[in-house]
């Protein structure tokens, strides 16, 4: 993908169960910790029209969580600030919160790649697709470099998790181990 290219972002598509548009994976102190968003289920198929059910407290769940897994990592204090952001946001949809989440991680990241969302479905579009590049019931084939992650010394490397596993770990250097990365 060319460095300079826009990201566009699908929201045309039936939803997809089971991905990384309403979870993510951090290193909890028993190894893998998937934090699942929960979505109404009101027969709404379209990623776009996906609302967050907010029934359960998933976000004060979601954050002590991250504050058990992160805490005594070594940059978990300098970001906790703004991390803490994305769980203060009461969006009504996934797609809202998974941008304003973006947004977040780019200000940390220090970085502004731009991103659109597409006007129309389209099966076979002409760009690189990545919308069935990873999945959340199976590992990436992507190559990683191990990096220090507060529980390694327990479960070894763990790879395929959220940014913020990196970030909170890696802290400054995290756009870099990025950039080394081939997806």
């Amino acid at each position: 993908m060319d460095e300079n290219s826009e990201i566009v972002f699908e929201q045309f598509e039936n939803f997809p169960k089971q991905t990384y548009r309403n979870r993510a994976n951090i290193y909890g102190a028993n190894g893998k910790l998937s934090l699942i968003i929960p979505i109404k289920h009101e027969g709404k198929r379209l990623y776009r029209d996906i609302e967050i059910s907010h029934a359960e407290n998933w976000r004060k769940n979601h954050w002590k969580s991250i504050k058990t897994a992160y805490q005594s990592s070594p940059y978990f204090e300098f970001y906790e600030d703004k991390f803490s952001k994305i769980y203060d946001m009461e969006e009504k949809f996934l797609i809202d919160f998974n941008l304003k989440t973006l947004e977040i991680v780019q200000n940390i990241l220090k970085t502004t790649k731009a991103h659109s969302l597409n006007k129309e479905y389209l099966k076979n579009p002409d760009i690189q697709d990545f919308r069935e590049k990873f999945s959340a019931k199976k590992d990436s084939n992507i190559e990683m470099t191990e990096y220090y992650q507060t529980f390694s010394e327990k479960f070894g490397f763990l790879k395929d998790l959220s940014v913020l596993d990196l970030i909170c770990n890696e802290g400054p250097n995290s756009m870099s181990y990025i950039n080394l990365i081939k997806a």
